[in-house]
């Protein structure tokens, strides 16, 4: 949970209960819930508000699924281009270092 260990948690939650008391921290732990709650509410209303609009614009899922799959696999076949590129451009360099003979020496 947000990178935070086991003992790092008690440690917050001894720091809280320090400053605040033990009578505010359940009225705490309350409002904080209510607040969770109220957010996940308001972002479900989102969501579904969301979906109404796109289906009222005439575009579902399917066809949301298949642009993003056309757009992904322009993007794949330009990534796998580039990286060609760059191993055939690697394996020429691995070459011409190959092809040198001879001792190489260090000018001062």
């Amino acid at each position: 949970m947000f990178g935070i260990g086991g003992g790092e948690l008690v440690f917050i939650l001894f720091i809280v209960l320090m400053l605040f008391g033990s009578d505010k921290v359940p009225e705490m732990a309350r409002a904080m819930g209510k607040a969770m709650a109220q957010l996940k509410h308001a972002t479900n209303d989102i969501k579904s508000e969301i979906q109404k609009g796109v289906e009222a614009n005439g575009l579902d899922t399917k066809s949301l699924t298949d642009l993003t799959g056309s757009f992904n696999a322009q993007v794949d076949k330009v990534k796998n281009d580039l990286m060609g590129d760059s191993i055939t451009q690697a394996n020429k360099v691995k070459e011409d270092i190959e092809d040198i003979t001879g001792p190489v020496k260090r000018s001062k």
